[in-house]
Parts: C-alpha cells; structure tokens; sequence
C-alpha cells in the first residue's frame, strides 16, 4: 500500500458532511412547537450539535419534507469554523447515502478521489489532463491569457466543466445520484485555484506577488457551478503565499510533519519547487522556480510522467548502452523529469558528461552526436520510437535540467540555513507529487538536486494534494487542522532573496563545486 492510500484509509472516519436520521415526535395540542424549531430542538439535544443553526431558508420545503415523512427525516449538518450548520434535510433514513469528491487542481492533470462518507471508503480515483493546456502549458502562460475578462472566464468554465463531467461518469459507475454528491474539497496552487473560482490572477506573478485572497470560506456548490446536490458545500484549501497554495498545506496535513516532534522536510515539486521544513512547533515555506524542467515542454524531448514517457534509465558503464521503462509499456515518445534526473546521473556515472554537463565527444559511439553543431546522446533511436525521431537529450537540454537541479538544492540549502540547520540535520525527506512517485533519490543526489543523506530518510508520499483534500472530507475537523497549519506557516519568499543566486552558481556543477556536500558521489570522480 502506498503512503497516501495508508494515510487515508488509517484517517478517523468523521464526515464534513454528516447526515443524522431523526425521528421527531408529532405535533399535539400539549406540544405546539413549530415544525422547523422542532427539528432543530430535536437535533440541539446531541451536545455535539448543540449549536446548530439552518443555513437552508425554505422553511416551507422543510416543513413539508416532515410532515410528508411522518416527521422522519435525515438532516444534513456542517460543521466549520462558523458553528454547526443545517444545509439540507431529507425524507426517511437516507444517512447511508452520503458521497464526497477531492479534488488536486494540478496545473497539468485533475485528479478526483470520489468517496463513500458513511463508511469511509474510497470509491474510486481518476486523473484527467487539465483542460486549460491548450491555453498554455505553463502557468504564466495563462495568467496572461487571462488578462481578457473572457478568457479568465473561460478558464474557470473549463476546470468546473471538467469537474462536472468527470464526476458525472463515476457517479453513474457506482450508481450514484448526484444529489446523493454533497461536499467537495480542493486543492491546488495559489493560481489554479485562482482560475478555478475565476478571480483575478494577475498580482500573483509581478512584486510584491499578492493573491487576490489567502482564506476562502467554505462556499455553496452553486455559487461555483458545480452540479452535484444544490445545498452541498465546498472547501477550498487555503494558500500562505503566490507560489505557495492550497496543495503544499494538503501536503503538510497528510505527512503530519506538523504533529512531529523532529524536524522534516516536506518538497513537491511541479511548476514550482514547494519547500516547508518544521516540526510541531515552527514550519517555515518557501518556493521557487526549479520544476518547469521535470514536467516536460522545456526539455526539447521532454514530456509529463504518462504512458510513452520514459521513466527511468541506466547506461552500461562498458558499453554505454542504455536500458530504459517506459509508462505504460508503449514504445517511447519522450522522457519525463525522473528520467531525465537519470539520464543525466547515469551519463555522468558512465564518463559521458564531465562535471559541468558537457557531453565528452571524444568517446567514438554511435549514440554521441553532433546535430545542428550541438552534441547530443540517443537514448532511442528513431526505428526504435513511436515517433520515428531519435529521443535524443543535447547539451542545451541538460543545461536547462542544470539549472532545475541547482534551483531545487539551492533553495533546499537556503530554508534549511534560515532556521539554523544543516541538510544533513533532517529526519524525514517527504518528496510528493509525481515527481515524487518516479523519482530515484540515488540519482537526484548523484547530480546533486537532493542532498545526500542516508536513502532511507527520503519518503515519497505520491499525490498529498488529492489525497489531503479526501481526507478533510472524511474527517471534517481536520480543517481546523489546516487552519491551524497555516497560522503557523512563516512563509520566505525567495523571488526576491539575493541569497538565491549566490548559492545557485556553485549548484550548477555536477553533483555541486563544494564535493564535501556529496561524499557519496565523490567516490565516482
């Protein structure tokens, strides 16, 4: 079992939503108590409830859903950090229809996690591409598309639409209504989640880099678009800075570093590299620019981690030939992040790369090229790939991986030291998202993106944020959790750190100009 699904399956069952089946008394002359204070008398007497208010103003539909029910009802209650709320009542005992969705607003694919609140369960999860793509496969890319009023709304059309249809087909997979749908949780960087309640992004990306909001209160679905019960609510995680949202503090909440007694390190690396480092009593955040290398598009022969990317490589130390998988078994159409970090390892490793990323074209092979006066290595030949192109990484494109590498241990280096730590200091190394799920420690500390430290302190954690919003919705009190986390937060921004670049020049070396920093590695040189 993978730590996420671990994480999940080991969380208290204790729904955002909770559905509690009544059976009211029937009014008389010795008790002419109104049919709705009725229900809310009646709901007041479990302690846990009992300040409960009605967030739902059809007092009629109420009272005709009791009486129509022989007062025999099931309401449905809220709790946040407003008090306990009552959204919804239904006929009879339908307290074991009671369905939730998670949601990751990645920047690069969707990923919904559907779930049975009765019983805890998770149903079923599906990843889909990001709609927006088309728009810009990058983040910038679309904030400037949105500067248009109309584009900025189409945006938001395209994740709720997505949203729509993709829980649409697994509600009719699990023959569930989607009025039987009634809460929703997501998250996402400060940006997505921006585009998805269609508010202004274009702040977040120019100094002093200021979202248009940090804490979003809970919201009806209808105010969103969403299509699911009409009295259903949403929860949107929160974010603490512009490059650091809502998916990072899911991240946060589903390691529990914030419950430790020792120090870790938590890193997600996407469209920006997301670092917080902390225990139970300080968590400091930071992000920066070091992942648009690993999520494809940079990389000439780059692409995102999905079937026909290559994932992981290793080169004869005799031969320099190169053995490789591929997602899905499919014949190859590019690599992604974790196979570059590989390549690259393993190009180093085997003498084809010198410590500065030049490629030693003195080697007489027929995979080290020369095209276009840039040399190259051919992991596959044309014959040999899906699109008849040698998958080849050049000069240029190990450069690029270069500068990733060095930004993600720069800016690793720089949050340690603010709290007055060494690398070599951390118990637990928490590397989530993608990334994380393809990603060989031993070749990200070979090139010198990860520090070196001993194997088993690095955890990959795979999807916090998906994971982080299903959790909240089978444990309601776990967003008091995330409330808590984010006033705990000290957030650096390092857009504007000029520390940045003085440490970035010496990471630009494979493993790093400062060998002492990678004993390990050392050994090979």
């Amino acid at each position: 079992m993978d730590f996420g699904s671990s994480q999940l399956n080991s969380t208290t069952l204790d729904p955002f939503v909770k559905k509690v089946y009544l059976e009211l008394p029937a009014p008389s002359l010795n008790d002419n108590t109104a049919d709705v204070d009725r229900m809310i008398k009646k709901i007041r007497k479990n302690e846990r409830f009992s300040s409960a208010e009605l967030s739902c103003y059809d007092f009629d539909s109420i009272s005709a859903t009791l009486r129509n029910s022989d007062f025999k009802v099931t309401p449905l209650l809220v709790e946040d950090k407003h008090g306990c709320r009552v959204i919804g009542v239904e006929p009879g005992d339908s307290s074991r229809r009671n369905f939730g969705v998670g949601v990751d607003i990645g920047s690069t694919r969707l990923a919904f996690y559907l779930l049975d609140l009765s019983s805890g369960k998770l149903l079923q999860k599906k990843s889909v591409d990001n709609p927006q793509i088309p728009h810009g496969e990058d983040i910038l890319t679309r904030i400037i598309y949105a500067r248009d009023p109309e584009n900025k709304e189409r945006l938001r059309r395209e994740l709720v639409d997505c949203c729509n249809d993709t829980i649409a087909s697994l509600a009719k997979d699990h023959g569930i209504g989607l009025h039987e749908i009634y809460c929703w949780s997501f998250a996402g960087n400060t940006t997505m989640t921006h585009f998805f309640l269609g508010l202004n992004p274009q702040n977040i990306c120019k100094e002093p880099y200021i979202p248009v909001i940090n804490r979003i209160p809970v919201m009806p679905v209808t105010g969103i678009g969403l299509c699911t019960n009409p009295g259903g609510v949403a929860y949107i995680f929160p974010n603490v800075g512009s490059y650091f949202g809502g998916d990072i503090l899911a991240g946060i909440l589903v390691t529990g570093m914030y419950r430790s007694e020792e120090v870790s390190i938590l890193v997600d690396v996407g469209t920006n590299a997301e670092v917080v480092i902390g225990n139970k009593d300080w968590l400091i955040g930071c992000a920066g620019a070091a992942g648009p290398a690993l999520e494809g598009g940079v990389v000439q022969v780059g692409m995102m981690a999905k079937p026909g990317a290559i994932d992981k490589v290793r080169i004869d130390r005799q031969t320099l030939e190169p053995e490789y998988s591929v997602i899905g078994d499919e014949r190859p159409k590019g690599i992604c992040g974790s196979g570059l970090i590989d390549l690259v390892a393993e190009m180093f490793e085997a003498g084809i790369l010198d410590i500065q990323g030049k490629i030693n074209t003195k080697l007489n092979h027929p995979r080290i090229k020369t095209v276009d006066d840039v040399p190259c290595y051919v992991v596959v030949f044309g014959r040999d790939s899906a699109t008849g192109e040698d998958i080849a990484v050049t000069e240029v494109d190990i450069k690029i991986l270069l500068k990733s590498k060095a930004a993600m241990f720069t800016i690793l280096t720089i949050v340690a030291r603010k709290v007055g730590l060494e690398l070599k200091d951390i118990s637990k190394f928490y590397v989530a998202g993608t990334f994380g799920n393809h990603i060989d420690p031993e070749k990200a500390i070979t090139i010198g993106m990860l520090p070196d430290l001993p194997r088993e302190r690095y955890i990959p954690v795979g999807n916090t944020s998906g994971i982080g919003a299903a959790q909240v919705l089978k444990c309601g009190h776990l967003i008091r959790e995330v409330e808590d986390i984010c006033n705990k937060i000290t957030y650096i921004e390092l857009n504007v750190n000029a520390e940045l670049m003085a440490e970035f020049r010496g990471a630009l070396f494979i493993p790093h100009t400062h060998r002492e920093l990678f004993p390990s590695v050392t050994a090979w040189l």
